[in-house]
């Protein structure tokens, strides 16, 4: 599951800053988020969560509708991003700087982040330790658009570099996978709070 909208007026690329959480419109998509899990009907045995703010306050709607806490993983985490902090369109933004360009020499990798095979990896070694923690019944991961993008790209065995224009991971969506006995496989994606996406600012992502 992805974290609902931020607050975020100055347009930044937050990254992994401290300080920006929900908005009101974002607190609604989580609990929409929450209430699509509960018309399921499966059994949620576990709820873990990325460290930043807007991932464990998208997570304290599924915790209330499913009576569990909610645990941090770090591997679940933003990306680190030279970019982060900044806004890059527009009058002063970051790629209207000469001294940002070195940090965009190399999208496959890419240069200005953490490399997408690192994400594909911990995101995966993640997913694979969460379903090991439990008996049984599903496991709720909230964590960011690229992290989620990347276990998307790897289950469908896709390199990393892509167009970040082309990421299906919207606000709030909800990315389902399943063990299929020997291996995970992408089997469902959602997006319940599709009816305020249009309201919505989505600038923060890397």
């Amino acid at each position: 599951m992805r974290h609902g909208e931020v607050f975020n007026p100055e347009r930044v690329l937050y990254g992994r800053l401290a300080g920006f959480h929900l908005s009101e419109l974002g607190v609604r998509m989580a609990e929409a988020a929450a209430a699509d899990l509960s018309r399921r009907g499966r059994t949620v045995s576990r709820i873990i969560s990325s460290p930043l703010e807007r991932t464990r306050e998208s997570a304290e709607p599924v915790s209330a509708v499913f009576s569990l806490p909610v645990h941090i993983d770090e591997r679940l985490i933003e990306p680190a991003n030279h970019f982060e902090g900044t806004r890059l369109r527009g009058p002063g933004g970051a790629l209207r700087d000469a001294r940002n360009w070195r940090a965009l020499t190399n999208p496959i990798l890419p240069s200005w982040g953490e490399p997408f095979r690192l994400i594909m990896l911990r995101m995966m070694a993640a997913i694979s330790d969460a379903h090991r923690s439990v008996d049984g019944g599903d496991v709720v991961l909230v964590s960011h658009q690229l992290p989620i993008w990347m276990v998307h790209r790897s289950l469908a065995g896709l390199r990393g570099a892509h167009d970040p224009r082309r990421r299906r991971c919207e606000l709030s969506s909800i990315t389902t996978i399943t063990w299929e006995g020997h291996r995970f496989s992408e089997t469902g994606y959602t997006v319940p709070a599709a009816g305020l996406q249009a309201e919505a600012l989505d600038v923060g992502a890397v």
